[in-house]
């Protein structure tokens, strides 16, 4: 739901969120061989998802000055590419996955990661080939399936989406992550009372993050509950943004037909 308020248009900012999702999970958590974390910068000490405009254009500077120095490192790269990527500098986080692939070709991470990054730039089919090729039948990865899912759902595959959701779920039950992108299945196509229910569960529990949370905010929001929205999006927004994107639902939503049009764009 983040920065909701500067976009043209509000379906097209809702069939971004499975993607921005699925990019954001592929880069949590992972470390690189120097021990650089991409859940935070040190300078910062805090995790990426919770830092201000600001403070990551300072992280992409940072960060930026390691990755010159050693672009063939993994972890360097992905944290990097996160970076841009919440910075909004999408072709330039996609260009930095892209060298990471090519440096570190049989390392699933990296591949996985840059799927993600694919899915995020809108390359859905080429996105779909490079998880799958990450993936270990054997040992199926439960983000890779979800992540999967939310490509497949871009695709306009919904049925075929949600079965990897459920597969991810039976390898991770009750994950929030995988949770919320069975939400936004339901939200995209249309059904906001099912979609709430899968994101209020996601939302409970004890791992989910912003990310989470503004999904949930936003899928109330459209139901026409701005209070609602405002107050569970204050939570993970300053008090501007949220009444900036409750105030922009208000306005597209007040316009006639405005959910199916939405559909229909």
């Amino acid at each position: 739901m983040t920065n909701l308020a500067n976009s043209s248009s509000v379906y097209g900012k809702l069939t971004r969120l499975l993607a921005i999702s699925v990019i954001a999970i592929g880069f949590a958590g992972c470390a690189s061989k120097g021990g650089i974390t991409t859940g935070s910068v040190s300078k910062f000490n805090k995790p990426l998802s919770q830092m201000n405009a600001s403070e990551l254009g300072s992280a992409a500077n940072t960060v930026g000055a390691r990755y010159s120095k050693n672009p063939k490192d993994a972890g360097i790269a992905m944290q990097y590419a996160s970076i841009l990527q919440m910075n909004g500098q999408s072709k330039q986080s996609l260009a930095v996955m892209q060298q990471a692939a090519i440096h570190n070709p049989e390392d699933r991470t990296v591949l996985a990661a840059y799927g993600k990054s694919l899915a995020s730039a809108g390359h859905l089919d080429q996105a779909l080939t490079t998880i799958r090729r990450a993936q270990t039948p054997d040992q199926p990865d439960w983000k890779l399936l979800s992540a999967e899912g939310a490509i497949l759902d871009q695709l306009g595959e919904t049925v075929e989406a949600r079965r990897k959701y459920r597969e991810a779920l039976d390898r991770r039950p009750n994950e929030p992550t995988i949770l919320s992108n069975i939400g936004m299945s339901y939200l995209l196509a249309g059904d906001l009372r099912t979609a709430e229910t899968y994101l209020r569960n996601a939302s409970n529990q004890p791992t989910a993050d912003s990310r989470v949370r503004q999904n949930l905010a936003l899928v109330i929001g459209l139901q026409g509950r701005f209070e609602e929205a405002e107050q569970v999006a204050r939570n993970e927004l300053s008090s501007q943004q949220a009444e900036a994107n409750v105030t922009y639902l208000k306005r597209m939503i007040a316009q006639n037909n405005s959910w199916k049009k939405l559909k229909q764009t």
